[in-house]
């Protein structure tokens, strides 16, 4: 929910290490021999090596690369330097601000929780390389060589740059701010067509390509490395953060299986995944598209000293996160829960208002479902959720929790909507106003 600069492309330090980890980890399962090149690696700079990769990725994946653009490694407190000055350059005070009384009214993080500082320490410590396609470079960060965290690194950020080349980020494919401000779920799907393709090309370079030198490097590495930032981050956050590579490899590899890099391509040029459930659910790409409602003038039913301050979908991935991900694990459901009523998501939209005189706030999620028991199973889900985190609905059907009421509607058989504000009143009117 964070509007950060979409157009950097990073790799996670984390998820570099795991992307490796389990690719070795399946293939050994699958009593496959995994046979690594035991060639002593030559004695050349790291720009010799990554031209190295660069021929192999490109052989790997099938796209030509027409031409060369800068790369070279960052120390990590160059990094730091960046994350100010580039990745969090327009996050300003007020969309700070708006994200957190967001996140706070779905549960998702507490109202005093440091967003941007939160960003700057969990990007300084978690970048291991990233892809500019503004301004056409890459970088690999390392205080310490060039070595087969590097090399990985590389593999999957080179993976960005022919990506970008063919399918075009900024142009065809749309995948800017202004974009993903307008269409979050579009772009999330986005994110997750781009770095799934990126993580299977790293796992079948490594697979090719590793060197026993390199694998011995990431295990050291994975032996000592420490991630606090991320640790202690609410669960919403770390499993955002995760979601485009994890769900986003899944995603890909099962195209892949369809029909190798064509079906991606594909996915890439002709048909783009346009929701979180598509790629939860490949089996439901392309076909199963969101049918987003509509909802009524939220302002003028409250009065002219309301404003929206958000709209947004929040899509089957975070209506999972807002059930099972709570920052309080008091709130919580147990994940198969939580999954097994997001999964029958159909679409949704919602309205963030703000009272300017006072900062109060409200929420309205008009939410539709796939059929009729979907709805069902899902407002009970929701109601569980609401006892946990209100305490037991009123006589009137409402609960009243420590900062804000909450209520839900049912609107059809398929549809209801979920309201949360700071007063009863507004409850009740914008309860009104989705009823009419």
């Amino acid at each position: 929910m964070m509007n950060r600069k979409n157009i950097i492309v990073p790799i996670l330090i984390g998820m570099v290490v795991i992307v490796v980890a389990t690719f070795f980890i399946i293939k050994l399962a699958g009593s496959t021999a995994v046979v690594y090149d035991d060639t002593p690696a030559p004695d050349v700079t790291y720009s010799d090596s990554m031209n190295e990769i660069e021929e192999q990725v490109i052989q790997l994946r099938g796209l030509d690369m027409e031409e060369s653009i800068p790369r070279r490694l960052m120390s990590t407190d160059e990094l730091r330097q960046v994350i100010l000055n580039d990745f969090l350059e327009d996050y300003s005070a007020e969309d700070e601000e708006r994200d957190i009384a967001v996140m706070n009214l779905f549960g998702l993080l507490p109202a005093d929780f440091k967003l941007r500082d939160f960003y700057l320490d969990l990007y300084a410590e978690q970048i291991a390389g990233y892809y500019d396609s503004e301004e056409k470079e890459m970088f690999v960060i390392s205080d310490s060589g060039f070595g087969g965290m590097e090399r990985s690194t590389y593999a999957h950020e080179f993976v960005h740059t022919l990506q970008d080349e063919h399918f075009d980020f900024n142009g065809t494919l749309g995948y800017t701010d202004d974009a993903c401000q307008e269409d979050s779920e579009g772009c999330m799907a986005l994110q997750a067509l781009i770095e799934g393709d990126a993580v299977l090309t790293e796992q079948l370079w490594f697979q090719e390509f590793g060197t026993q030198e390199d694998m011995q490097d990431l295990q050291d590495f994975a032996t000592t490395y420490k991630s606090p930032v991320y640790d202690s981050a609410p669960e919403a956050l770390k499993e955002s953060l995760i979601f485009p590579y994890l769900y986003g490899a899944q995603f890909v590899q099962a195209l892949y299986a369809q029909s190798g890099y064509e079906a991606i391509d594909a996915a890439f040029s002709t048909t783009n995944p346009v929701s979180s459930e598509q790629i939860m659910h490949p089996a439901r790409y392309p076909n199963d598209v969101p049918s987003n409602p509509t909802l009524p003038d939220l302002e003028t039913a409250l009065g002219q000293d309301w404003v929206e301050i958000e709209n947004d979908t929040l899509g089957e991935w975070y209506v999972y996160l807002v059930l099972a991900k709570a920052y309080d694990p008091q709130f919580r459901l147990f994940d198969s829960v939580a999954l097994d009523a997001a999964e029958g998501w159909g679409g949704d939209a919602f309205s963030i208002l703000k009272k300017n005189e006072s900062g109060e706030l409200a929420a309205v999620t008009a939410l539709n479902w796939d059929t009729a028991a979907d709805a069902d199973a899902a407002l009970k889900a929701f109601s569980t959720y609401s006892d946990l985190r209100f305490g037991s609905a009123l006589p009137d059907e409402y609960w009243q929790g420590e900062d804000y009421f909450c209520a839900f509607a049912q609107i059809s058989p398929e549809s209801f909507v979920w309201v949360l504000a700071q007063d009863l009143s507004t409850l009740q009117i914008l309860l009104a106003a989705v009823r009419d």
